[in-house]
């Protein structure tokens, strides 16, 4: 199986100068907990990904407002990203050695087409699997 079969297509993205109040609302309305966060407007290149934890972490959790920030000074920059060829296994593994959640889908020009969550693999691969690759990336702490 491929991460095309799996995979969330066409999530919103940000940019680095997207405020943070505006990326929270994009998780709300998109029913999503990341927004990659992309070069530019007109490139969707991932440079980094925005999650809910990171909001709450490095902005509430350290007394400051969210509503002065923007995606750039939250977001982590350590953005993992696999293709749509890339197989389920291969991005579960990638996943549990990094201990992430979520991994961005991109195409062949780097540009990001989708978005791998637990969620999606919860959803489309076996129990067994399911219970280790969770199990894995709930470990550590921080995770995207």
């Amino acid at each position: 199986m491929k991460v095309s079969e799996i995979m969330t297509t066409n999530p919103a993205c940000c940019t680095p100068d997207t405020n943070l109040q505006e990326v929270a609302k994009m998780m709300l309305d998109n029913d999503c907990g990341a927004i990659p966060v992309c070069e530019d407007g007109n490139h969707k290149r991932p440079i980094g990904v925005v999650t809910d934890r990171d909001i709450t972490i490095r902005t509430v959790a350290n007394g400051d407002n969210p509503l002065n920030m923007t995606a750039k000074t939250v977001m982590t920059k350590n953005v993992f990203t696999v293709t749509t060829e890339t197989s389920v296994e291969d991005c579960l593994n990638l996943m549990e050695e990094n201990q992430v959640r979520r991994i961005p889908v991109v195409d062949e020009n780097g540009e990001c087409v989708g978005m791998v969550a637990q969620a999606d693999v919860a959803t489309n691969t076996s129990d067994r699997k399911t219970a280790e690759v969770v199990e894995k990336i709930s470990k550590a702490s921080g995770n995207n």
